[in-house]
Formats: C-alpha cells, structure tokens, sequence
C-alpha cells in the first residue's frame, strides 16, 4: 500500500469519526434531519472503506478504526434507548392501567380481616 492510500484511508476513518460524534448530538437532539444526514454520510463512507481491508491499516488508522467503533456502539445504543422509551409511551397510551386492574384486583377482592381475634376472609363485590 502506498503513502497516498494510507493517508486517504486515516483521512476517510477521521471522517467517520467525525460524522460519528454528529450522530451523538443528533441523537442527543433528537434532530431528525441531522441523522438522516449522517446516516447518509456513514453509508458513504462505509462503501469508501469497504476497498480496503484490515491488512490496509497501520497503527494510526487502527487507533482511528477502533473509535469509531466504539463511538458507532455507543450511539447504537443510545438509539436503541430512545427507540425502547418511545415504545414504552406509545404502550402506556394504549394500554391505561386502572388502579385496581389485574393482580391488584384479586388482592382487593379477597381480603383478609380481624375480628374480635379470629381472621377471616372477606370476599368484596
């Protein structure tokens, strides 16, 4: 590999990195736009990286590759967190929860009670 194809693949992992930490604070801003652009710009540079292959990189643009995975994880995620409380609300306005539905119900329904020493059970209607 030559000099020139080295500094372009160190050239296209500090790219990545960089649209990695834009993703970061798209997700963090929930800012839809901006993480269909990075989304866009990932793929871009995926397919750019994807000529070269782990023999390509020397100890700079290995350093660079391990980053952005670990940024890529890390946003993945964080994605994956919002995604999981985006669902939980959409669950909870579908499904209201009544105070005295389910479990809550059959304990209500059958209470024990004291009286003058003995207990018994009490079946409420």
């Amino acid at each position: 590999m030559s000099v020139h194809e080295a500094g372009d693949l160190t050239g296209k992992l500090r790219q990545m990195v960089a649209v990695l930490e834009q993703e970061r604070q798209a997700l963090a801003a929930l800012d839809s736009d901006a993480l269909f652009e990075t989304s866009r710009e990932k793929k871009a540079l995926c397919d750019a990286l994807s000529e070269s292959g782990p023999e390509a990189l020397d100890s700079s643009s290995r350093e660079l590759a391990l980053t952005a995975r670990e940024l890529n994880e890390v946003n993945r995620r964080v994605r994956n967190l919002l995604a999981a409380n985006v669902s939980t609300r959409l669950e909870a306005l579908g499904n209201p929860r009544h105070a005295y539905a389910g479990a809550n119900a059959s304990a209500a329904q059958s209470t024990p009670v004291s009286a003058g020493g003995s207990t018994y059970t009490a079946r409420l209607r």
